[in-house]
């Protein structure tokens, strides 16, 4: 076997080495896709029975891998079976780590597949060297940096808002001192599977009247109220996203949006209403439910977190680990209802990885699948 072919197999398919085949390769990771024994009928039962919005919201740092890709199945199967509108959004807020080439083979990737957004079309982000014909991409975040400017004005007029200046450092050290947390935090976290990964900003720049000039960092300030809510595939859910995560990062010290205000903000201004994303987000999910209502907003969107897939060593696929992708995998010869099909199997959607063509994803979602 040629040593590119070599290598993706042992990355993207996790699980078997080089000779084996699709079918033992995910053996391990096929989990029938896991969660509340009925979700699929919760889906047709729980979904808006009128036109709703998702999204599919890459974000071009690196190349899309099949755990994008898995995503994307979810994302247009469960829009296309349940009446939903696929809206395309770039996240590309973080402006740092955002490369054009790393967006166009994104996009190239999609157009290949054959995942056609509903609103924000492939075509509309080809130009992503600035603002085409003077005119701002409602999509695209870097191109709509008054909608979040605006959004943190609304929280300072509240008084929500303060300025911070603790470096990721200064934040793990006060962590690593866990004896000093109250003991009920101390309980609260130790009941959260991904507890040990979590950083919690314990508010220490809150009271200290940090200047608005010596930084262009900003938090928002989050209290101890719950949040319930109930995931269309994993059931219900309990957060307390102050003792989770502490006070939300708004804005980092180099003026960059976060993901988390960036996405709260986009969520509500598009009307999403259906968010389908991996369950390493999960824990994101009370935080950005308690933003969305102190910036107002009515309806709490409705949340599916889907199983992802893992590499033999129970890592998640990533861009950082370069992961071989999507565009490798084309470029070897792989077809898009082959690659499909394989990802399906891979997020435990389908009992084999047979080819699986985009224009059949949505009878994966239907109950008695």
């Amino acid at each position: 076997m040629a040593p590119m072919a070599k290598r993706a197999v042992t990355e993207i398919t996790l699980t078997y080495s080089a000779g084996s085949s699709p079918q033992a390769a995910a053996e391990g990771v096929n989990q029938l896709s896991g969660g509340h024994a009925d979700w699929r009928k919760r889906l047709a039962a729980l979904l808006p029975k009128t036109t709703w919005n998702t999204r599919f919201t890459p974000a071009p740092t690196g190349y899309l891998h099949l755990g994008h890709l898995v995503n994307a199945i979810y994302v247009w199967g469960i829009a296309r079976a349940y009446g939903g509108r696929v809206i395309l959004r770039m996240e590309d807020h973080d402006r740092s780590r955002c490369r054009c080439e790393y967006e166009q083979a994104l996009l190239d990737d999609l157009d290949w597949l054959g995942f056609v957004p509903d609103e924000a079309t492939t075509t509309s982000y080809r130009d992503c060297s600035g603002v085409a014909d003077g005119v701002l991409h409602p999509f695209r975040q870097s191109q709509n940096e008054m909608r979040y400017r605006n959004a943190l004005a609304k929280l300072e007029e509240c008084n929500l808002v303060y300025s911070c200046t603790c470096s990721r450092r200064d934040i793990e050290e006060r962590q690593e001192e866990k004896s000093r947390l109250p003991v009920s935090t101390a309980e609260h976290l130790e009941t959260l599977p991904e507890a040990d990964a979590e950083l919690r900003y314990t508010g220490y720049c809150r009271a200290r009247s940090v200047p608005a000039s010596s930084t262009k960092a900003r938090r928002v300030v989050l209290t101890e109220k719950p949040q319930v809510f109930d995931d269309l595939r994993l059931g219900a859910q309990r957060h307390v996203p102050s003792l989770e995560s502490g006070d939300l990062l708004a804005r980092d010290r180099d003026g960059n949006w976060t993901y988390q205000f960036a996405v709260t903000v986009d969520d509500m201004v598009q009307n999403v209403e259906v968010i389908i994303r991996g369950e390493d987000l999960l824990a994101s999910t009370g935080r950005q439910l308690q933003l969305s209502a102190l910036l107002g907003r009515q309806d709490s969107p409705q949340f599916l977190h889907h199983t992802l897939v893992r590499r033999s060593d129970g890592a998640k696929l990533s861009k950082a680990a370069s992961d071989t992708s999507l565009r490798e995998r084309r470029e070897q010869g792989a077809k898009p209802e082959g690659l499909i099909g394989e990802a399906a199997f891979a997020a435990g959607l389908t009992p084999d990885a047979s080819e699986l063509p985009v224009s059949d994803l949505a009878r994966l979602f239907l109950p008695g699948s």
